[in-house]
């Protein structure tokens, strides 16, 4: 296969994958950390209104999403890419921050929890990948 296609397939499968990974995180995030009664994690009306009743550990499993998805998908694309262009891995973590900060604008989060999910979620998860995956 052409290394851009490659690249290209490398990228758009790791978005793909760490989407997944995300949303299956945050759809079965009651099963880790029981949420408020009546709350919606897949409804974003739902996440706006009960905000001012969560609580600290709350905030756990949307901070692994973010940062476990990111990791998963820039792993996918670290592997699928073709050796000069391991830093496509960072294009995942862009990806996943911009949407990120989409949603934390969107849902009006704490500062504290914004801080630590923009400092640690996304682009740290993409330099980890890139030590995993890059071949020596």
């Amino acid at each position: 296969m052409n290394s851009t296609l490659r690249n290209i397939a490398a990228v758009l499968i790791g978005i793909v994958a760490g989407g997944l990974v995300n949303s299956t995180l945050v759809t079965y995030s009651d099963f880790f950390i029981a949420l408020p009664k009546g709350f919606d994690p897949n409804d974003p009306e739902s996440l706006i209104e009960f905000m001012p009743l969560f609580e600290t550990k709350h905030f756990i499993m949307p901070f692994l999403s973010h940062a476990l998805g990111t990791l998963a998908g820039a792993a996918i694309t670290g592997l699928i890419c073709t050796k000069k262009s391991i830093q496509l891995v960072y294009i995942i973590s862009g990806v996943f921050f911009l949407g990120g900060t989409a949603m934390l604008i969107m849902i009006s989060s704490p500062l504290w929890f914004a801080v630590i999910d923009l400092t640690f979620a996304y682009f740290p998860m993409a330099w980890l990948a890139k030590k995993i995956t890059s071949r020596k």
